[in-house]
């Protein structure tokens, strides 16, 4: 399968996470930001684990189970039972700067499977513990992200266990793909939302490590919105993967200091983020940490706690601000360490 002949279907996790009895549409709200009027699509607490890749995870597990399994997805409790069943000898491996891990954790928790998580010396104990509380086994690999990632594939090849990552690359499509087909949910919520109030943004910020959430929410919006806004890709000053890649025409790893917006420091970027975006994306935006965390403080001010990567697309908005615009943003995750 080729990157650019990927397709992301929503009807597929909607389906499937209806099963979950944590899995709900998150909040849209409206707020007035520097005297604009602003859209928040609010995911600091999607399905109680705090983060949008909740949906991804748990989406993604579930898939392959059912397919590895040769299990229908239907959305009853003999469903899971029989889920619980088949999956009690499969373990999932990746590498997590926190929140991806988490989602993979508890989709094999609610699906009977096991997971071991690899996380670099940068992630937070928090995170650690977090995983813990879910079953999961978690492995402490490497000096940031990327060897983290090195360290789970190794894992994977050498335990027989699954590799599920969150970002792809040549040779590995399909699991990033099912973890960005679970992400389209947010693109779908909205589209619903914005049709009965018939009021639609003209620009949308979309934050980006890898840059799998950016294009699944980009890659929906351009199938399926009926009023087409802006897209707007958001990255660090410190990891601009995407944007450095789409202008060199294919591919890179950028180099830069650790970012305190650690769900978005990124070096590499994922292959099918990087082909949707190329064509989906009409803009890039690179912030500063002090625009990120000064996004945060203003963001407290609307009483939403978030992080320095969750307000990311809050910072870009503010520093390229058009009082003639209407501006969605999402806040990714709540207040974390």
């Amino acid at each position: 399968m080729k990157p650019h002949d990927v397709i992301l279907e929503s009807a597929k996790p909607a389906e499937l996470l209806s099963a979950c009895p944590k899995h709900k549409p998150t909040p849209l709200l409206k707020r007035s930001v520097q005297n604009n009027s602003i859209w928040i699509k609010d995911e600091t607490d999607r399905m109680g684990l705090g983060a949008f890749k909740a949906l991804g995870g748990v989406y993604a597990v579930g898939s392959i189970i059912a397919k590895k399994q040769d299990l229908p997805i239907k959305t009853d409790s003999f469903f899971l039972d029989e889920f619980k069943s088949c999956a009690r000898n499969i373990t999932f491996v990746c590498a997590s700067a926190g929140n991806h891990g988490l989602a993979v954790a508890a989709g094999a928790q609610i699906f009977g499977a096991k997971a071991r998580i690899h996380l670099s010396d940068t992630v937070p104990e928090d995170f650690a513990l977090r995983l813990k509380q879910k079953n999961a086994e978690v492995v402490r690999s490497g000096a940031n992200y990327e060897e983290s990632i090195e360290a789970a594939i190794k894992d994977a090849n050498d335990s027989g266990a699954i590799h599920l990552a969150d970002g792809s690359w040549p040779g590995y499509i399909e699991p990033p793909r099912l973890v960005m087909e679970g992400y389209t949910i947010m693109a779908k919520e909205l589209r619903e939302e914005f049709e009965q109030l018939n009021d639609w943004p003209t620009h949308v910020y979309l934050q980006a490590g890898v840059g799998g959430f950016a294009a699944a929410i980009a890659f929906e919006i351009r199938k399926s919105w009926r009023v087409q806004p802006e897209i707007l890709i958001v990255e660090p000053d410190a990891a601009p993967c995407l944007k450095e890649s789409i202008e060199y025409g294919k591919i890179i790893t950028v180099e830069g200091p650790v970012s305190d917006m650690g769900r978005l420091d990124c070096k590499t970027p994922s292959l099918i983020a990087f082909e949707i975006l190329s064509s989906a994306a009409n803009d890039f935006c690179l912030i500063t940490e002090e625009q990120a965390y000064d996004a945060v403080r203003i963001a407290g001010e609307m009483g939403l706690a978030t992080s320095p990567s969750g307000a990311a697309g809050l910072a870009a908005l503010l520093a390229n601000s058009d009082k003639d615009a209407s501006s969605l943003v999402f806040f990714t995750e709540g207040s974390v360490n």
